[in-house]
């Protein structure tokens, strides 16, 4: 219920529309009905689900809320490729998402699943910010309904990579996936929905005993436990061996997939050609992906490689690779407007209007 005392349907899956459609007297195979309206038309008013009788679009209008967020502002990189989008919850918390289109005109979206973030990576600003909240199924869900419907490029590619820690907001998150999943719902290919870990392990382990399908991303940032624990606190509790023999285990259960580690390039603090050579070392026996991923600046505490450290690094982790893993670069789009990856952070100005 929202402050209204009124029903929020966007996030319900079809059992969950079954149960509500029994509660309220609504035949049993309008629940089909009121889900594509939901997510594959996006629709944020009851007037235009068209197939329902207009006492059912009445008593809907009456009585459930349809849309969780408003959005409240846009800011648009200069090679207009990149947007980043700042929600307001119902309950006056804020998020940004970012949509970005690449020159293949693929339209990828990258979702938050909190409003803050409680792990603490000292590099993130989204750190910076605390936990707020853990966004329900339906609050992710529409930071895509909205930004499709601003777009004339359909999403086909979704990364739960945002504002928070995913898999500390894990039923949410999983909800969501299978909902924008469903042929009935967004219909994005199980290929095209990652959700990115700062390495939460029992809820990694849940994930590949539940086998779930969806792509796998882990933050993995350094080449040994010291310094991964200096960015990364939560290295304490689950350090780079458990991440390591969780990959072993993904790999048992996902034949064809592999776990793709995400390697945040700092100057001076991970990016030396001995870490790189540490680096291929720790991932000889794991059959997985590695992206590197150019440091986004945000206060200035930590900096960017020149591309001639971060060149010589990417040389130097294939040349002692030996085929156990592929390596991926991710130059970050939107960086003029503080949307690359880790620059997510909600200004301590911003006030309900």
């Amino acid at each position: 219920m929202n402050s209204d005392n009124k029903t929020i349907l966007k996030g319900m899956d079809i059992n969950e529309l079954n149960h509500w459609c029994s509660s309220n007297n609504f035949d049993q195979f309008r629940a089909k009905q009121i889900y594509q309206w939901l997510y594959l038309h996006g629709v944020d008013s009851s007037s235009r689900m068209h197939n329902l009788p207009k006492e059912y679009q009445k008593h809907i209008s009456e009585s459930c809320t349809l849309s969780t967020l408003e959005m409240v502002s846009k800011t648009v990189s200069e090679n207009k490729k990149t947007i980043k989008y700042l929600f307001k919850t119902i309950d006056s918390n804020f998020i940004e998402s970012v949509s970005m289109i690449d020159e293949n005109g693929r339209h990828t979206v990258c979702v938050s699943s909190q409003s803050g973030c409680n792990v603490g990576c000292d590099f993130c600003a989204t750190a910076d910010m605390g936990l707020m909240k853990n966004l329900s199924s339906g609050e992710i869900i529409d930071q895509l309904i909205i930004i499709r419907s601003l777009s004339d490029k359909p999403i086909n590619n979704v990364v739960y990579m945002g504002m928070g820690e995913p898999f500390l907001n894990y039923n949410n998150v999983i909800k969501s996936a299978d909902i924008l999943n469903d042929e009935k719902g967004f219909n994005i290919s199980v290929n095209k929905i990652t959700i990115s870990t700062a390495g939460i392990v029992p809820k990694i382990i849940k994930f590949i005993d539940q086998k779930i399908s969806y792509r796998l991303a882990i933050s993995l940032n350094a080449s040994n436990d010291l310094v991964r624990t200096n960015i990364m606190p939560i290295n304490k509790k689950w350090p780079i061996s458990d991440l390591i023999n969780i990959n072993k285990l993904y790999s048992k259960q996902y034949k064809r997939k592999k776990i793709t580690f995400e390697y945040v390039i700092m100057d001076g603090v991970n990016s030396s050609v001995k870490d790189a050579i540490d680096l291929a070392e720790i991932l000889s026996s794991a059959k997985c992906k590695i992206n590197i991923i150019p440091y986004n600046e945000t206060d200035g505490k930590y900096k960017r490689p020149s591309d001639i450290t971060i060149n010589k690094f990417i040389k130097t982790l294939s040349l002692h690779n030996n085929d156990n893993f592929q390596i991926l670069v991710r130059w970050s789009n939107g960086l003029d407007i503080d949307a690359g990856c880790g620059q997510l952070a909600i200004s301590n100005n911003i006030k309900e209007e």
